[in-house]
């Protein structure tokens, strides 16, 4: 009798477990057989809930990866704040996480999109729209912190928030393959000048 997952409460582990052996081995290196053993179901049972390899992925991607990044990104306050202090504190503690991680192997949506780039653009797609609500809410904060006069009025938000990004990418790269805490310390002092450059008050 075949089975439906759909609607077990089973398919959000089952998302987590196989999104961690994508991560560790690559999609591409990654089979259906490899699923359906980590998953200890048959494959009779994946190919009737879904259609391929590359649509159970998308269904991780718009699940749990999305997830994964809503969780470190800053909402707006409403209150007046500077949004320094917020982005730190966001860095900070998401690269604590990983820093003594052995099986870290950087950023989780960078990573899949070097995998995919002119491999898969549907999947490509999906993975650089998360970067882009990233971009988007970083670009928010940072032009309230402009009205609340925290940020420097000439500073353009647009390219703060995409150097903020792309240095956040690096560092987690860096820190995949040695040396991951003093990485870690280096990288927030140098994010702290940062902000201290175009803050129109003094960064907390």
């Amino acid at each position: 009798m075949k089975t439906t997952l759909q609607n077990s409460k089973t398919l959000h582990l089952m998302r987590a477990k196989a999104l961690e052996l994508f991560y560790k081995n690559g999609y591409y290196n990654t089979s259906i057989d490899d699923i359906v053993q980590n998953l200890s179901i048959t494959k009779e049972v994946f190919e009737h809930n879904f259609q391929s390899k590359e649509d159970f992925f998308i269904s991780i991607t718009q699940n749990l990866i999305l997830q994964r990044t809503l969780d470190m990104l800053i909402e707006p306050v409403t209150y007046k704040q500077s949004p320094f202090p917020l982005i730190l504190e966001m860095f900070q503690s998401d690269l604590e996480k990983v820093e003594d991680d052995d099986n870290d192997k950087g950023f989780i949506v960078s990573n899949f999109i070097t995998e995919f780039n002119k491999r898969n653009t549907k999947i490509n797609k999906y993975l650089v729209d998360i970067l882009k609500i990233w971009e988007i809410n970083l670009i928010s904060l940072l032009r309230k912190g402009q009205m609340d006069g925290y940020v420097n009025q000439y500073i353009d938000c647009e390219g703060a928030a995409n150097h903020i990004i792309t240095s956040y990418i690096g560092v987690r790269t860096l820190m995949a393959e040695g040396n991951a805490r003093a990485l870690k310390q280096q990288y927030l002092q140098q994010l702290r000048y940062y902000f201290h450059s175009i803050a129109q008050k003094e960064v907390a």
